[in-house]
């Protein structure tokens, strides 16, 4: 298991774009993977679930990745959120 605390920048928080590209990055790994805001968690590979999640810029998110190819996906979840959300891994069209 695999864990990383960051805090979300983004001016729009993890809501439509970036909540998708989030989603779509999470989609290429096997593990599965969670986002966590306070006390409320998502599956981060279902959008309706993360946009659920309300996280707003500033806040500070967990997210847990199990599984085989745990460290990559955390990996790539960290540089897309550092990246502001620039889309980061070839794999995912936008």
């Amino acid at each position: 298991m695999r864990e990383l605390k960051t805090v979300i920048l983004n001016e729009t928080g993890l809501h439509s774009r970036p909540a998708d590209l989030f989603v779509r990055t999470a989609k290429l790994y096997a593990s599965r993977i969670t986002v966590h805001n306070g006390e409320k968690r998502a599956d981060a590979k279902n959008i309706l679930k993360v946009l659920l999640l309300n996280v707003s810029q500033g806040e500070e998110v967990r997210i847990v990745a199990e599984g085989e190819d745990a460290v990559e996906a955390i990996g790539d979840l960290k540089t897309l959120i550092e990246s502001d959300f620039c889309r980061v891994n070839p794999a995912v069209d936008v």
